[in-house]
């Protein structure tokens, strides 16, 4: 890219800048969220530089395009805890969901709950809890681990109590 298009490109950058960033804000109200959308919404036009004619309406565009996937992610989200909590919830009683169990799960902060939930109760495999929740495997894996340590140790002090 010669001089005058990068300078070109930096002016068409700098103009709509606020404005997108501004307007994604408005709409998923989150800062950090709606500055990742603005960001990725540039680094896709600059990728296209050269062979988009209108760049700032493929800016807003994709911009537009990039909250909606957000929004599409969030009801997918919602769904996927809603289902995962119902199906706790009319799951019949067995050795394996004892209700003190469910209710020591329903206790645990959301971090930790929801993949519990969703990995142990709605049987969804780790990868797919990472894909829904928007977290990495690893992530997932350690607060895994890191609800069964606080559960086992609730059961242990529940069970020391009783006799």
């Amino acid at each position: 890219m010669n001089g005058s298009r990068e300078m070109a490109a930096s002016a068409g950058f700098a103009a709509p800048s606020p404005r997108v960033a501004g307007g994604c804000r408005g709409v998923v109200e989150d800062a950090v969220t709606a500055h990742e959308i603005a960001s990725e919404a540039f680094t896709r036009l600059w990728a296209r530089w050269t062979s988009v004619a209108e760049p700032r309406g493929f800016l807003y565009v994709t911009a537009a395009n990039l909250v909606r996937d957000h929004w599409r992610k969030l009801e997918r989200e919602r769904r996927a805890v809603h289902r995962a909590t119902a199906e706790a919830a009319v799951r019949p009683h067995t050795e394996q969901s004892d209700p003190s169990v469910r209710l020591l799960v329903q206790s645990l902060p959301e971090r930790l709950r929801v993949p519990i939930l969703l990995h142990y109760y709605a049987d969804m495999p780790i990868r797919e809890v990472s894909v829904l929740t928007g977290r990495k495997e690893g992530t997932i894996k350690a607060d895994l681990h890191a609800a069964r340590e606080l559960l086992r140790a609730h059961l242990r002090r529940s069970l020391d109590h009783t006799l």
